[in-house]
């Protein structure tokens, strides 16, 4: 059925429990690699988000906060597990208010999502499953250990909230700890937390009640979740079954949902978009070093043809993940958003206009514009991501930015002419 398509539904206003947001294109979360290395905000988080929040951008999500160093996954990572990271966090918040805007600090544990070695961390989860992508084989948490982690997400919670956030975003996507407590493929438990869905769904009830109970009923609170764990061949959650997680966790009081698709062993449907670029970046400059011999070698020898694999089955496509939004925005009544490879005005709000989500959320294309919302309102053009996805191969080596050597000298000329560079 075809809709007429508004552009300026993207300027309107939503409300998100009890907060208005002045428009429907946010900022999704994005690892900075750019603290402090015991995670403080430094100069170089406010410096990347500053030209964001100038353009307007009605709402920023940081990148994942790690909720205890236990959880940390990447190198300078912001943490959100110690008071003493309130001031830091708070003028971040400042900067952002400053320019209109509203932002949400995502709260995260990586799970065994991570390089222990190189954080000297242990890596935990729900079961002792290895990581087919990192080759971490993680240590099953202890159930003393889940409930304290419960109630470290609550704390983060009231960190975030003492340090003037709006809201928080707890991430339950992308195969991180949430992620792998409601997995079967990832939960092989036979306590009270894994077996059955409702037994596997435990955690994140805990972790939503532990943040609602430390930082309000009042605040604003959504989740990030997968529409698919795109997981072939192995037991990952459907559709149906997420969307019925999303489901519970809106008659629990959550206020809002983010839809993206994929674990870190999924690869190419997690980003799509042109891989000869990334797989580069990922060996000269990336987390590749890091990894163990078998797998390092591998790659540095196989990435060609990876890239031409995953070139062919995932190219670039805005809005990958709505046929998957799709199903949320039928069963939910909290606002949806979707992420997943937006840029255009035209796709942004034919997404909307259509009522496939209620806003969208976008990364690569603000990292290589900042200014992006600011151009779709007023109608010009500023630099054009090409999704190489250079930014994602260096997370967590290299400060986020556009990595692309034609697109990043007209992304900093553009800010030098404000006086930003």
């Amino acid at each position: 059925m075809e809709t007429t398509q508004n552009p300026q539904v993207l300027f309107s206003p939503i409300k998100i429990g009890n907060l208005a947001v002045d428009g429907r294109v946010f900022k999704t979360a994005t690892a900075e690699t750019r603290a402090t290395k015991d995670g403080f905000v430094s100069d170089e988080v406010i410096e990347f988000y500053q030209p964001i929040a100038q353009a307007g951008t009605p709402l920023i999500i940081t990148g994942n906060l790690y909720i205890s160093r236990k959880g940390q996954s990447t190198f300078r990572q912001i943490g959100a597990d110690n008071p003493d990271k309130i001031p830091g966090l708070k003028q971040l918040a400042d900067m952002v208010h400053q320019h209109g805007g509203k932002i949400f600090g995502q709260l995260n544990h990586c799970g065994r999502q991570v390089l222990p070695h190189t954080l000297g961390i242990e890596a935990l989860s729900a079961s002792g499953v290895p990581d087919k992508a990192l080759g971490t084989r993680p240590r099953p948490m202890q159930a003393s250990e889940v409930s304290q982690t419960a109630k470290d997400y609550g704390a983060a919670a009231a960190i975030c909230r003492e340090a003037g956030f709006d809201g928080v975003q707890i991430h339950a996507g992308h195969g991180y700890l949430i992620c792998q407590f409601l997995t079967p493929y990832t939960n092989r438990r036979t306590d009270a937390y894994g077996g059955s869905f409702v037994k596997r769904l435990r955690f994140l009830l805990e972790v939503y009640s532990q943040v609602r109970r430390q930082a309000g009923e009042d605040f604003p609170v959504i989740a990030k979740i997968n529409g698919s764990d795109w997981l072939p061949g192995r037991k990952g959650l459907s559709n149906r079954e997420l969307v019925e997680i999303a489901r519970i966790l809106e008659q629990e009081g959550l206020n809002g949902l983010e839809v993206t698709v994929g674990h870190y062993e999924s690869g190419g449907p997690m980003i799509r978009g042109s891989f000869a670029p990334f797989f580069k970046g990922l060996t000269k400059e990336g987390l590749v070093d890091s990894l163990p011999w078998l797998r390092k070698t591998g790659i540095k020898m196989a990435w060609p043809a990876m890239a031409l694999f995953c070139n062919t089955l995932w190219p670039a496509k805005q809005g990958f993940n709505l046929s998957y939004a799709d199903n949320f925005k039928k069963r939910l009544s909290i606002p949806v958003i979707c992420v997943g490879g937006f840029q255009t005005k035209d796709a942004m709000s034919r997404a909307i206009s259509q009522g496939r989500c209620d806003a969208v959320s976008v990364a690569r294309a603000m990292i290589a514009d900042p200014w992006l919302y600011r151009h779709l309102k007023e109608n010009t053009s500023g630099p054009v991501c090409n999704f190489c996805n250079g930014c994602i191969a260096r997370a967590g080596s290299l400060p986020v930015d556009c990595y692309d050597p034609r697109i990043r000298k007209q992304k900093d000329a553009m800010l030098a002419g404000a006086g930003q560079k």
